[in-house]
């Protein structure tokens, strides 16, 4: 299949994205390497990562890209089922800087480059430059023979949303509609764009998510879809919790708003967890230089809800609580055809996300 880019849009053409819990082909993943955003020259983080990795390629195959300089040490710490290659980016957070991957009702899989400018560009941004990463969706497009629909007017990170592929989309205002994203679109240019890009027929919009100031708060902390029908939302009943307005009115509008079937959603919920704060040995390994500048008493959201779904499995973030337990037996109650696995993830919320953040799947073609 030629490698084209053609000037149309995946609903003209009869293409919509998968949902997450559908199978896949393959799963991608980058290598962390920047001292200024990974503390101690990222390799506690590549450690993780590597687990990670190791975690998803026991349910499908797993490619990592990494800069040139980093290709030995990629190589060494993966595991050998894991498939590297070279791939310049400027960090390593894919599911924001990656294609969203499409199909149609016969099986065919092309690609969609949207524009990424670090969460928010010259207005907010997290870093400078991040011509690198706006390359990354046509480097995996480009290795794997793509057509691939160019929507680079329209910012959009894959963390923004959720599918149920079935024509549903869930995001969030506070993302979607900050300043740093697409400021000359109006909300209802930027419903079409999702509709057009996406293949979708409706868009629930949340008010908010739980980290303002790393994405603008983006929806994959706060609730994604399990299957048609069903989506899941980290809760807590405690009305003092920090978040819990921001689940109150996020759940309030899910229980309220018909997906694009028609159907009355249900709802799982995992546990909510409180903010974390940075220590001063952790602020301290981070180097200062183009990324946002990390200090100790600096808040970060640790949350359940940034799981994998992967080929019969979910991978699952741990942060050395109690409620880790909790999570798991949650996650296994609402998917009991999947094996749930977690892995300890405090190296990545260090640097502002966690595993659906460094991951994006690729849809099973036909």
């Amino acid at each position: 299949m030629a490698r084209t880019m053609i000037d149309s849009t995946p609903k003209k053409d009869g293409f919509k994205m998968p949902a997450e819990f559908d199978t896949h082909e393959k799963c991608w993943m980058l290598w962390p390497e920047r001292p200024d955003n990974w503390r101690l020259g990222a390799m506690p983080a590549q450690k993780v990562f590597a687990e990670v990795a190791s975690a998803i390629s026991k349910f499908e195959p797993v490619t990592v890209g990494c800069s040139s300089d980093q290709f030995d040490n990629a190589r060494a710490m993966l595991p050998e089922e894991v498939r590297v290659v070279e791939m310049a980016h400027d960090d390593a957070w894919i599911r924001d800087c990656g294609p969203a991957f499409i199909r149609n009702d016969q099986g065919e899989i092309r690609g969609v480059h949207f524009g990424f400018n670090a969460w928010g560009g010259l207005y907010d941004g997290l870093y400078f430059p991040w011509d690198k990463d706006q390359k990354v969706s046509q480097k995996i497009m480009e290795i794997e023979s793509c057509i691939r629909y160019d929507a680079r007017h329209f910012i959009l990170e894959g963390g923004s949303f959720s599918v149920d592929g079935e024509g549903t989309v869930i995001t969030t205002e506070e993302c979607l509609l900050s300043p740093g994203r697409n400021p000359k679109m109006s909300k209802e240019e930027i419903e079409e764009n999702l509709k057009e890009y996406l293949g979708a027929e409706k868009v629930i919009w949340l008010p908010r998510g739980i980290d303002p100031e790393e994405t603008n708060g983006h929806v994959d902390d706060v609730c994604c879809f399990a299957r048609p029908g069903e989506a899941v939302i980290a809760w807590t009943d405690d009305e003092m919790h920090p978040y819990y307005d921001i689940y109150k009115e996020a759940r309030a509008v899910l229980e309220n708003t018909a997906d694009a079937k028609g159907r009355k959603l249900k709802i799982h919920t995992v546990p909510c967890l409180r903010p974390q704060k940075l220590t001063k040995e952790e602020a301290e390994g981070v180097t200062r230089g183009n990324a946002i500048q990390r200090m100790e008493g600096d808040e970060y959201a640790p949350s359940y809800m940034n799981y994998l779904t992967v080929n019969g499995g979910i991978i699952c973030p741990q942060f050395g609580l109690d409620s880790d337990i909790e999570a798991v037996k949650a996650l296994q109650k609402i998917y009991p055809d999947r094996e749930v696995v977690g892995v300890y993830t405090h190296e990545i919320i260090l640097g502002g996300g966690n595993i659906h953040c460094i991951t994006q799947q690729q849809p099973k073609g036909k």
